[in-house]
């Protein structure tokens, strides 16, 4: 875009706050309004007679067929965000999307992703984030005025006096405080705590909440506690039935910092320096509109320049809204659109649809769909614990999306992972998707202390009963019991088979040597034998077993094995739980890293993938996934990303060719 050309834009919805943004647009160094939309001709007619908008459209999708709009401002209630986010990403327009940015933090990954994907520019409205006050709070902190920051207490409260259908009060809408105020007061102390240790924000490592909610199943209002590294601390109050001014107080260890009004940045003297018996006044210059300054920073993003921090930007976003979920879920804040009655379609309120990708596919014997036809099984496969979760349901649902509509068709799920919240999640998805005949999915079950012939028979119906299909693709032993000789596993399995409780069985954790006696008993019988395997298999050596049994086939005699008989391997902990992401020889405090990973041999290897990331400008965890999928034998990775931006880093993998020489010299041979 040219620099000199201003960004036109169009607001959706034509409620108080696009006003408010419509007006103080008109202050805007860089962009003019150009379009509103509405859900009806005479609302949007009337708001642009009113705004001087050249043109209105009785639908949100009108106005974004209209190639003239550059950038969006999303002024919607909160439901209706992520839905227009997404397609305002997909249409090719900017957005400004207002806070909060979705109803939850799964689905602010989703607008994030979707921003990615089509090459356009995200901001989420905290118009105080561009204010040259916050700017003079960030300065004023990192310059060590203030010591030390010990602690940061925020508050945006009011009390509406409004009846229980305004929209503050309705929980349709995404009524309450923490959302509507509360995000303020969370994106502010993370930025001070961000600045404290010299970063753009920080995010709390752990969240104490409480609160009130009313009649309507909103919050009245809510405290939150909020402690990030260092001991630093901080509270947020909030509320939409509490009347409480709104405010800022930084404590530090040589001095303290008021914002009488950090929100609107009205007050004259802005801020209020103490120090000892000493009180200084200071007054920042801000010649434009707080709106227009929001829309200039989206500018300049869309311009390629860097955004004036401490503007929000997507990442900080995100975090925020994780900060928000854990901070509702303490005080039991459930909003309809998270149940599952209504979560029966993507949250852009569209079928799935599978993006341009290079994903990329091999056939399993026996795996076929509805037409007898070999399923495409992606070489990456999602796993189904849902680590980091704070709703399963809604986290479970945008990862699998994601997956699925960057090409991802299998999934990997054990009757043990979350005590079954990951197949519950996976069959939700398979039955409101409709993408059942397209996926494969992995079954596992008969982990200790289950391992026995009636464990799996029981816990396989359970599993099959929450994934809510009446048969698996791939079935797999969880461990091996030694004490079962392999001819009374063959048989069990061969006999679900012919139930078509599954179409081709293996073992998880199972050696080389049980694997041979298992298929050349199930041969001499004329039966079906174990057909895929899933041990560990990674660039990083696994020192000691991740959990008791298990069973990594990255030596070289195994790699031989996989090699001589082309068994199918489902490699999980592919990317060794982090190791290549997070490990270093000064950090320690992940105990099971260090146990299961740390070794000279594998720090070397660490290094060389670094090198070669380098090299190819991509990271080391896209390496390690590469090396993986480089192997001779046929390899699925199972990858188990905590967000979907882990996702998209590995699907990288498939943008990188390993030769054989830098296979064998990432692994020191």
């Amino acid at each position: 875009m040219s620099e000199n050309k201003k960004i036109r834009w169009g607001i959706f919805s034509t409620g108080g706050i696009a006003g408010t943004f419509a007006r103080g647009l008109r202050e805007s160094e860089t962009g003019e309004l150009l379009a509103v939309a509405s859900r009806t001709q005479d609302s949007a007619n009337t708001f642009a007679e009113k705004n001087d908008v050249p043109r209105a459209y009785a639908s949100y999708d009108a106005m974004l067929a209209d190639p003239e709009i550059d950038a969006v401002y999303i002024a919607t209630p909160h439901p209706l965000h992520a839905e227009w986010a997404i397609k305002s990403a997909d249409a090719g327009k900017h957005i400004l999307c207002e806070k909060a940015l979705t109803l939850n933090w799964p689905d602010a990954q989703r607008i994030v992703e979707a921003a990615e994907r089509n090459g356009v520019q995200l901001l989420e409205a905290f118009m105080y984030r561009c204010h040259p006050q916050t700017a003079k709070i960030v300065e004023l902190v990192k310059s060590g005025v203030l010591g030390e920051i010990k602690h940061i207490e925020s508050t945006f409260a009011f009390n509406t006096g409004a009846d229980e259908d305004s929209r503050w009060l309705n929980l349709e809408l995404g009524g309450g405080g923490i959302l509507d105020v509360g995000c303020y007061t969370v994106s502010l102390v993370r930025m001070i705590a961000g600045a404290a240790q010299n970063r753009d924000f920080a995010e709390p490592i752990e969240v104490k909440a409480t609160g009130k909610l009313g009649s309507t199943g909103c919050d009245d209002y809510a405290t939150a506690l909020l402690t990030f590294a260092g001991g630093l601390t901080a509270t947020c109050l909030t509320g939409v039935r509490l009347n409480a001014d709104g405010h800022c107080k930084i404590y530090g260890s040589k001095g303290n910092l008021t914002v009488p009004s950090p929100w609107f940045c009205s007050a004259t003297p802005n801020l209020i320096l103490e120090q000892s018996s000493e009180k200084q006044e200071i007054t920042v210059e801000s010649p434009k509109n707080l709106y227009a300054y929001e829309a200039d920073s989206l500018a300049a993003l869309i311009r390629g320049e860097k955004l004036p921090i401490p503007a929000q930007t997507a990442l900080d976003a995100l975090g925020n809204m994780r900060t928000l979920d854990l901070w509702r879920k303490q005080i039991g804040l459930v909003y309809p659109h998270e149940t599952p009655a209504r979560l029966v379609q993507p949250v852009a309120e569209e079928p799935l649809k599978v993006y341009p990708n290079k994903m990329r596919y091999a056939e399993l014997p026996l795996v076929l769909n509805s037409k007898n036809e070999l399923k495409a099984v992606s070489k990456i496969v999602m796993g189904t614990m849902l680590e980091g979760s704070i709703d399963p349901l809604t986290h479970g649902l945008a990862l699998f999306d994601d997956f699925y509509e960057r090409g991802g068709t299998a999934f990997d799920t054990a009757h043990v992972y979350g005590g079954g919240a990951g197949e519950k999640v996976v069959g939700h998805w398979l039955k409101t998707r409709g993408v059942r005949d397209e996926v494969t999915i992995l079954v596992k079950g008969a982990h200790p202390p289950h391992c026995t012939i009636e464990g799996f028979q029981r816990e396989l119906d359970i599993s099959l009963d929450r994934l809510q299909i009446d048969g698996g693709d791939i079935y797999m032993l969880h461990r091996d019991n030694l004490e079962i000789p392999v001819s009374e596993w063959v048989d069990a399995m061969n006999e679900a088979v012919q139930q078509g409780k599954f179409k081709i069985f293996g073992g998880s954790n199972w050696s080389i040597e049980r694997l041979d006696e298992a298929n050349a008993y199930a041969e001499s019988k004329g039966v079906q034998g174990f057909t895929a395997v899933s041990n560990n298999f990674s660039l990083a050596r696994m020192v000691n077993p991740v959990w008791a049994g298990c069973i990594s086939s990255s030596d070289p005699e195994s790699k031989a094995w996989f090699e001589q008989t082309q068994t199918a391997l489902f490699s999980w902990s592919s990317q060794a739980r982090g190791f290549f992401a997070r490990a270093d020889r000064d950090f320690v405090s992940d105990s099971e890293l260090v146990r299961t990973w740390y070794s000279d041999d594998n720090f070397e290897r660490l290094e060389r993938a670094k090198k070669l990331a380098d090299e190819k400008g991509v990271s080391p965890v896209v390496i390690a996934a590469a090396y993986v999928l480089s192997q001779k034998f046929p390899i699925y990775a199972l990858i188990g990303p905590r967000s979907l931006a882990e996702t998209r880093d590995s699907m990288h993998a498939f943008e990188v060719e390993l030769s054989e020489s830098e296979v064998k010299w990432l692994n020191l041979e």
